[in-house]
């Protein structure tokens, strides 16, 4: 579902501004890179207030960002919540106890890992990316907050990519993104 709680023509702006890479990370994929949106302050503002909004009255206690890019808009997400904010990392980036989840990529396989101690029952997460594709990634950040004890507020992301089935992999919970290509 897309929702532009604050902002209708952030969507418009969205799509205008992020960029397009052929074959990268490999041939056959197109990457949808938002460096762009980055380099613009008040469209990378009005994104992240929208990402914000769009969980104002969710009982957020956590925003859990996927790396990398996921720390970029989380961050920003988690301050203007007034809540914490959470790094989920790539295997052997974080140097305390740790929950890992692995999971399947289109092109492979990888994992994502939290602290132990990063969240845990009471805690409502809010799970931030930039892009759904399959919803592999997004779908193991779930399957970690389950796996702590928390509960889930929902995904935010900034692009979805709606031609590909990332729906069926977060079926049952609250996905709020900001344009769909």
């Amino acid at each position: 579902m897309t929702r532009l709680p604050q902002d209708p023509t952030l969507a418009a702006d969205l799509a205008r501004t992020i960029r397009d890479v052929a074959d990268f990370p490999k041939p056959g994929i197109g990457f949808k890179d938002i460096t762009p949106v980055l380099l613009d302050g008040a469209l990378f503002r009005r994104t992240t207030d929208a990402l914000a909004a769009a969980f104002r009255d969710a009982g957020v206690t956590h925003v859990l960002g996927i790396e990398s890019r996921g720390f970029i808009f989380g961050a920003p997400v988690a301050q203007a919540l007034g809540v914490g904010f959470v790094p989920l990392r790539k295997p052997g980036k974080l140097p305390h106890r740790r929950v890992t989840e692995r999971y399947d990529l289109e092109y492979g396989s990888d994992a994502l890992e939290v602290h132990s101690d990063a969240i845990g029952a009471g805690a409502r997460a809010l799970i931030i990316d930039d892009v759904l594709a399959t919803g592999g990634t997004a779908a193991a950040a779930v399957r970690l907050v389950e796996r702590c004890g928390a509960g889930l507020a929902g995904v935010g992301v900034v692009i979805d990519l709606g031609f590909l089935p990332w729906r069926e992999r977060l079926k049952g919970c609250t996905v709020e993104t900001l344009v769909s290509f």
